[in-house]
C-alpha cells in the first residue's frame, strides 16, 4: 500500500491509495479522504496474508501426521515426540481455533462417551487450503536455509 498526496496551492490535495492487490500501480482511485472502510480493508487483507505462526505450523504437521482426523491431546502428544517441544494443551486447541477461522482445518464433533461425561471429541482435520499453506511454508523456509554455513555443516 502507498499513499501519494498530489495537489498545488489553487486546488485542492486529493490523496490516492495503491493497494497492491487491486492491480499494477497504474491501477488507483483518487479519493478525498479514507473512510472507515478503507481501514477496514487494509486490515481484513492483512490477516489473511498473514504467515503461519510456529505453534501453528506444528500443529498442521501433526494432523497430517495423524491424518485423517484426530482431536487435541494427540496432536499434543504428537508435537511433543516428533517435534521434541513442549506445547500446552490450551494452545493447541487456541491454534487449531485460528486455523480453522483461516479453513486451514475443519472440525466436526464425534460421539459422546461415557468416559468424558457425556461429552462429545471435536476432531480435526486438515483442508486441501491448509496442506498448500504447508508446502508454501515448508518451500520458504527450505529457500531460507540454503546456502547459510553457519547451518550448512558450519559450527554454531
Amino acid at each position: 500500500m502507498r499513499w501519494i498526496e498530489r495537489g498545488t496551492s489553487t486546488e485542492p490535495r486529493v490523496a490516492v491509495l495503491r493497494i497492491l492487490r487491486r492491480g499494477p500501480l497504474s491501477e488507483t482511485r483518487p479519493r478525498k479522504s479514507l473512510t472507515g472502510a478503507d481501514f477496514f480493508s487494509i486490515l481484513e487483507e492483512m490477516s489473511r496474508k498473514r504467515a503461519l505462526r510456529d505453534v501453528e505450523l506444528l500443529v498442521l504437521l501433526a494432523l497430517i501426521r495423524l491424518a485423517p482426523r484426530t482431536y487435541g491431546v494427540p496432536i499434543a502428544r504428537e508435537i511433543e515426540a516428533a517435534g521434541k517441544r513442549s506445547v500446552a494443551l490450551g494452545s493447541v486447541y487456541a491454534a487449531l481455533e485460528r486455523l480453522e477461522q483461516r479453513g486451514l482445518v475443519r472440525s466436526e464433533l464425534g460421539e459422546a462417551t461415557v468416559q468424558r461425561g457425556g461429552r462429545a471429541k471435536r476432531y480435526f482435520q486438515i483442508t486441501a487450503a491448509g496442506l498448500r499453506e504447508v508446502r508454501s511454508t515448508q518451500q520458504a523456509l527450505i529457500g531460507m536455509w540454503r546456502d547459510v554455513p553457519l547451518l550448512d555443516g558450519g559450527k554454531a
